[in-house]
Parts: structure tokens; sequence; C-alpha cells
């Protein structure tokens, strides 16, 4: 499969006249919680030649492929990337540190993540997690009969937002290490780690009876971090200056210019 992502990536690369910078996998394989028949969702950065970006009209900043049964990969043009990760946007926080890498030329992905510290921000990351644990139980989790492999999606975010209400970090990309640190209820971890293992093993984990321990967890949780969410603040600096640099450092660097 990383071959057929790799042509795509070069198909792209010609088709629209850019420079993929990096490309990761995001999404279930890359937390850890992957069904045997989970598509890929592979999400890059690229950059365009030096002109696209001398025009007195906004263009379009993002790559958008054909979804398929197998594969959903879409990217960003370097400057909306940029943008995004100067207000601290957790899905590209995520990018860069997926374990999963596919493609990561002249250094860009790495320079970002040295920075990823300087640009955090635990109220936007909070509200962000939040704002998904809480749109995932009321889509997929209420009833008596639930689509049972939606706790994942719904655990994940919040288990992110104690993790930033704790360490005030980022929070790791993985659900494993996220449960190992922060589930200290046995019996959740338990009802946690039955459910993670029958989805790695193939089960459709679909309409089931609500599992009361995870459901009252997930509740209890939500309520709580609403509340704390208010009390947070933005207090972060100006990174422009240094994202403008970079910036200009890979728009040079991908097009070797002298």
């Amino acid at each position: 499969m990383r071959e057929i992502i790799l042509e795509k990536l070069k198909d792209i690369e010609q088709a629209h006249e850019l420079k993929v910078l990096f490309a990761v996998e995001s999404g279930s394989r890359a937390w850890g919680f992957p069904s045997k028949d989970s598509d890929y969702d592979v999400r890059f950065v690229y950059v365009k030649k030096p002109e696209w970006y001398l025009s007195i009209d906004d263009k379009r900043d993002v790559v958008e492929e054909p979804i398929n049964d197998l594969l959903d990969i879409n990217g960003w043009d370097i400057r909306k990337a940029l943008k995004l990760f100067r207000k601290s946007n957790p899905p590209l926080q995520e990018w860069l540190v997926s374990d999963i890498v596919y493609l990561d030329t002249l250094g860009f992905r790495d320079e970002l993540a040295r920075l990823q510290e300087e640009v955090f921000s635990p109220k936007a990351s909070l509200h962000h997690y939040l704002s998904m644990a809480k749109g995932n139980f009321r889509d997929y989790l209420q009833g008596e009969q639930v689509k049972i492999k939606k706790y994942f999606y719904v655990l994940r975010p919040i288990l992110a937002c104690i993790w930033i209400e704790t360490y005030h970090t980022n929070p790791p990309i993985g659900f494993d290490q996220l449960v190992a640190e922060l589930i200290t209820d046995s019996t959740l971890k338990s009802k946690i780690s039955e459910l993670l293992q029958r989805k790695i093993a193939g089960d459709k984990l679909n309409l089931e009876p609500r599992i009361g321990e995870l459901h009252h967890f997930i509740e209890e949780q939500i309520e709580r971090l609403t509340a704390l969410a208010s009390q947070y603040t933005n207090d972060l600096g100006d990174p422009t200056e240094k994202l403008d640099e970079i910036f200009r450092k890979y728009l040079q660097k991908a097009w070797i210019i002298s």
C-alpha cells in the first residue's frame, strides 16, 4: 500500500505542479485503532512554484483527491498550513507527530515540530477536542443501542483534553498511550482494552447495547471539561516572523532558487 500512496503523491505533484514537503497517515491508523478494512487517510503539505504566490487574487490552497474505499488523500498549501500552525491547529499538530510517514523531504516537518510547544494553545486545542467528543457522542452514542466503534471517537478526544489539562502540552497521537497514562480505573481500562482488541481483530462493532462504564465516564468528563474549557484564555505569542522565514526558506529549497 505504501508504494501505491507514494505513486499517487507523485501523480499529484505532476498534475498540480507542486512539491510535497511531507505526507503522513492520520485518522484511525495513526491513532492506533484501525479496523482490518480501514481506509488510508493520507494528509500532506505542499509548496507551489514561486510565481503561484505572486498574484493579486487568492487561490485555492488545498488539493483534494476523490475518496474511494481504500484511500482518502488531501493536502494543504504551505502558506495555509503555516497560518493554521500559528493558531495551534490540532489536526496539523497531529500530522507533525504521526508515526506513519510516507514522505518527508527537505526537513520542513521537523522544523515545524520543533516549534510546536511555542505555538501550542491549550484553549484552542481543548475546545477542538471537546467539540469533537461532544459531536460524536451526540450523533452516535445516544439510546440503548449504539454504534459501539464510535466509543473510540469520543474517548480519544476526551483523553486528549485530560492530557492538555494535566500536562499543558500537545497530547500524543497514540490512543494506547493516552489510555495507559490517564485511565487509572482498572474496570474502565479493561472495557476499553476489550473493545480495542475486537476492533483490531476485525469485528464490525456496529449496533450493540451501550457500555455502561464507558457511557458514565464520557458523560461525567464532558460535563467537567465543558466547565474547565471556559476558564482557559489565549496566551499565545506571535510567531509570524519565524513562520514567514520558514515559508521563504522552503519556497527556495523546494525550487532551488539562487
